[in-house]
């Protein structure tokens, strides 16, 4: 499996990255420790997942799907073998939430306590606090990796005005720089990533990987009509999908993978592998058969023509 270097860090990661926010949500714990062999198995390591997975289900307080990961770990001993991405700042309780040092001091070892490691690969900034300086943030950060219980950090949902400021901070201060960026981006959500925050990211050699790379399922071909939308706890977030846009990028999905004898879906996390800005996209699966097309994706090699026609069906009025 080919690797890529996760910005400027010595992380060295496959083109996909396993997202954990199913894991004790839409994919049980057994079903869950499944994927995360099969995962290893096919030869990918990277895994990507938050304090707050899976807070929003009831009865859940959040850090199940870490809790999970630990577990998984501890039982095959192989926590040297996988990349380790997790995110702080998302509220996880009253006055849980941020990214102030004080906040960040516990939450990195609450989360290391239910990863059952010593250390996270990839700690990111789940989301911008506009009330901490981002030189406090950055700070902690900086102990965090003297300590070695961090060994890189990123951020997920950042403008490009914040992201650049961020850099700014850690040039000037010599503090740790965001190595990664992680923004909403597929095939069909382009508009937020594609223009001023992509070149930052290029410029400044930022790894990014996106995350709802299937656009939720979308992408996949299995939403196709309001029929469609009870297949899944996320079909009902499909309506913002199914319109001529969405079905125009599902015409040109079917065409591009009917040529190369694949799937939809592994079209589609093809196409983003294939942006020379994109480290690794970040897509889930339920299933075994879904974790083998992920895994399929990453050999599927997509000509000129084909990328041609899937960005011209994308493209953004």
């Amino acid at each position: 499996m080919d690797k890529r270097r996760l910005g400027r860090s010595s992380i060295m990661v496959p083109p996909l990255c396993l997202g954990g926010n199913v894991f004790g949500w839409t994919a049980d714990e057994a079903t869950s420790l499944k994927l995360l062999d099969a995962l290893v198995e096919a030869g990918l390591n990277f895994i990507d997942t938050a304090d707050v997975y899976s807070r929003w289900v009831p009865g859940h307080s959040g850090g199940e799907s870490e809790t999970i990961i630990g577990k998984w770990m501890k039982a095959r001993g192989n926590r040297d073998q996988v990349i380790i991405a997790t995110k702080v700042g998302s509220e996880m309780g009253p006055n849980q939430k941020g990214l102030s040092k004080a906040y960040i001091r516990s939450a990195v070892e609450a989360s290391l306590r239910r990863l059952q490691t010593d250390h996270i690969d990839l700690y990111q900034s789940h989301r911008d606090d506009a009330d901490t300086p981002q030189a406090e943030t950055l700070g902690v950060y900086a102990d965090l990796i003297n300590e070695g219980k961090v060994r890189a950090i990123g951020a997920s949902n950042f403008t490009a005005a914040r992201m650049k400021e961020a850099l700014d901070t850690s040039a000037r201060m010599g503090l740790p720089r965001y190595e990664s960026l992680q923004p909403l981006y597929n095939l069909y959500d382009r508009s937020e990533f594609e223009g001023e925050l992509e070149q930052l990211c290029r410029d400044n050699e930022i790894g990014v990987i996106p995350y709802y790379g299937l656009a939720s399922g979308f992408l996949t071909g299995k939403y196709r009509s309001e029929a469609d939308f009870g297949k899944s706890a996320r079909g009902r977030n499909m309506g913002k999908y199914l319109n001529p846009r969405g079905e125009k990028i599902l015409a040109a999905l079917d065409q591009v993978a009917l040529h190369h004898n694949a799937t939809p879906a592994q079209v589609a996390l093809a196409w983003l592998i294939a942006r020379p800005s994109i480290t690794a996209p970040i897509a889930s699966a339920t299933r075994l058969e879904q974790l083998r097309d992920l895994v399929a994706a990453t050999r599927l090699r997509l000509d000129p023509a084909d990328i041609e026609k899937l960005d011209k069906a994308g493209a953004e009025a």
